[in-house]
């Protein structure tokens, strides 16, 4: 299992809408996320300027009930696609 990258917060909260959850709300510097069919599933996001620390994003993803390989494989397709827009450019 590979480790987690550090990322900023807008970057996790691609991962996770891809993922299927949504911003329901924010308040502050906090995003809350709601799962689309799960409803059970809840998390919150701290929207800061720095990069969100390892240990709170592994415990943001068991929230989310999302494995850090499933969670690879979101970043992944991100990547994927950012290649795909350099190239037409």
């Amino acid at each position: 299992m590979a480790a987690l990258p550090i990322l900023k917060p807008k970057e996790v909260i691609r991962a996770l809408q891809r993922a299927g959850f949504y911003i329901n709300h924010q308040t502050g510097s906090h995003a809350r996320l709601f799962h689309r069919t799960k409803s059970y599933l809840k998390i919150t996001i701290p929207i800061h300027s720095k990069d969100i620390p390892q240990p709170t994003l592994s415990r943001i993803l068991k929230q989310a009930e999302i494995s850090k390989d499933e969670f690879l494989k979101l970043l992944e397709r991100r990547s994927r696609r950012n290649k795909k827009e350099c190239r037409r450019n």
